[in-house]
């Protein structure tokens, strides 16, 4: 792999060796299994000792090219995909975390994850405690408990579009010792490259930008290979592990096992594999990410600024506007565009939100984030319905709130069809 591409060529060349005559697009290898001569090789494989496929719920050539490329833009040192970017959160957090431990994170975020770190996962043991993102240092630190094992935010928060404070997030992280995952979806790595900002690991949900088209999930976690897991406080990384000889992941495999063990334990057992298709679809749409980043960013910026000179709009939230709490820091981290999504409020609160969204021509109603193609939707009656009013508010969500996803279609056919729905 070309380590000195600029990210633009890395996304759209092949970054594996070829030889001569070889498919210039990487094939769709749609096979479960891999023939061997060697007995002995298989053994290798199964011990950790060799690199190959030998089942693709572990890996596969295919997926593998997903992975190399997106370790790659992101600068991480390996990457595995798994089902949805939901399985990706959660491999992040359990191949680092289990009974007793605790996890401080940001309280704006998607609703599935924070229904994940506040329910699912305090069922097995593991507890979260939630900081607000304009907390103070000392707010965020009061938060840290002797068991905390993981820092957890969101580059642009899922729906609130709040920009990550990575200074203050990452200090802490580093005083304390533990790592910072940043969930990076909305951002890809085209807009923000967490790793230079002081984070560790990073998740995506593929299903969003990198896919563009709304039409395979999946998810994919990247580890920057620069965290000290031998700390003390990650025996997980660093004693014996009986299910492979007694390996210690760090002696073995440096500043790589976590992503490591990630595939060798949490992949293998829990099974939330990509499939060989999704990551051939995958790795097409990653060849167009900045082209569809640059205009998603350019639309959503002009459609913002019309939201905010329009009577029938209370609030507008878009990070570059420049009346925005987030403008200095989208400039600081996200120099190239803040993404295709604006949260905003209409007047009449949430029956106005209702009426407007059944007034849209051509804009649909979607349960999705992310896409090609314009949509909406209320996020209070629908991703985040699960959690309390408190909990909403606390997470972004007014019960005003519209989510708008601007996509890469003409900007002014995209501010007529919300110009009449206002109106309505």
């Amino acid at each position: 792999m070309n380590k000195e591409f600029a990210i633009e060529t890395a996304l759209v060349q092949s970054l594996e060796n070829h030889t001569e005559g070889e498919p210039r697009v990487y094939p769709l290898v749609q096979s479960t299994t891999y023939n061997f001569k060697n007995p002995d090789f298989i053994a290798a494989l199964f011990d950790l000792a060799e690199n190959g496929h030998m089942y693709s719920r572990i890996s596969n050539p295919t997926v593998a090219v997903f992975e190399n490329k997106i370790a790659q833009i992101e600068g991480g040192v390996g990457a595995v995909a798994t089902a949805s970017g939901q399985s990706a959160t959660t491999m992040a957090i359990l191949n680092i975390c289990s009974a007793g431990d605790h996890i401080v994170a940001t309280s704006t975020l998607y609703g599935g994850t924070y229904t994940l770190l506040s329910s699912t996962l305090k069922k097995l043991g593991i507890e979260t405690t939630f900081v607000k993102p304009d907390s103070t240092i000392e707010e965020i630190e009061r938060a840290f408990r002797p068991t905390t094992k993981a820092v957890f935010g969101e580059t642009i928060g899922n729906p609130g579009v709040n920009v990550l404070d990575f200074e203050k997030l990452s200090y802490a992280s580093k005083k304390h010792q533990v790592p910072l995952i940043v969930d990076n979806t909305l951002a890809t790595p085209y807009l923000c490259r967490p790793f230079e900002h002081g984070a560790n690991i990073i998740v995506h949900s593929a299903s969003k930008y990198i896919d563009g088209q709304a039409a395979c999930l999946g998810g994919v976690v990247v580890d920057g290979g620069n965290f000290n897991w031998d700390n003390g406080k990650f025996d997980c990384l660093v004693k014996p592990d009986p299910d492979y000889h007694g390996i210690s992941y760090v002696e073995k495999f440096g500043n790589a096992s976590y992503i490591v063990k990630a595939r060798a334990n949490i992949l293998r057992d829990y099974g939330s594999t990509m499939s060989p298709f999704t990551a051939f679809i995958y790795n097409r749409g990653l060849e167009t990410l900045h082209l569809r980043m640059e205009r998603h960013s350019e639309n959503a910026l002009k459609v913002s600024k019309f939201l905010q000179s329009n009577k029938n709009v209370l609030w507008v939230n878009y990070p570059k506007l420049e009346n925005s709490n987030d403008y200095e820091r989208a400039n600081k981290y996200l120099p190239n565009g803040a993404s295709g999504i604006i949260l905003f409020g209409i007047k009449g609160g949430k029956e106005s939100g209702r009426k407007f969204a059944k007034s849209l021509k051509w804009i649909n109603n979607v349960v999705h984030v992310g896409d090609s193609r314009t949509c909406i939707l209320h996020p209070g009656s629908t991703t985040h319905r699960q959690l309390s009013e408190e909990q909403q508010i606390a997470a972004g969500v007014l019960p005003e709130a519209i989510r708008l996803n601007v996509g890469i279609e003409n900007v002014n056919d995209i501010i007529k069809d919300i110009e009449q729905a206002l109106e309505a």
